[in-house]
């Protein structure tokens, strides 16, 4: 789907702050509550929005260590298969296949080093996983919402 100029400040506005109301965004975008409400149902049909979610801090919710995880799998081992047993791991936030030497790059975190070791060696006991590489972050330096492209 094609955004135009005002569907990406919509979307924009809505990465900003999802609880904001249509008539708070339609003033700073000059429409009234009810078109900025037809064209967010439209973005959400159309699958550029896909729901509207909480954004939790992990360090207030005492998980403030985290890392990213190369698995290095056997080799018949498919995305689904990896993606079934990341699921399984409360300690996943995200998990990718990727190019390189690793498999897949899976991030995780925990409440301290020991939770995170727990962690995983829960995941290197996947029956697939025949190693791991993993490095700990020391400090988050940017991050960022979902950029909205720019129309043509």
């Amino acid at each position: 789907m094609q955004l135009d100029a005002v569907d990406q400040r919509i979307v924009a506005l809505l990465i900003a702050d999802a609880r904001s109301s249509y008539a708070e965004i339609g003033a700073k975008v000059s429409l009234s509550a009810p078109a900025v409400k037809r064209r967010v149902d439209r973005l959400r049909s159309s699958g550029v929005i896909k729901g509207f979610t909480t954004v939790v801090d992990p360090a207030a919710v005492g998980w403030t260590t985290e890392a990213f995880v190369e698995l290095f799998c056997t080799g018949r081992t498919t995305p689904a298969q990896i993606t079934v047993a990341t699921r399984r791991h409360p300690e996943v936030v995200a998990a990718y296949t990727v190019s390189g030497e690793a498999d897949a790059l899976v991030h995780l975190r925990a409440a301290d080093i020991g939770h995170l070791e727990q962690a995983l060696e829960r995941l290197r006991a996947e029956p697939f996983v025949t190693s791991t590489r993993s490095m700990i972050v020391l400090s988050r330096l940017v991050e960022t919402p979902t950029p909205v492209p720019a129309s043509e």
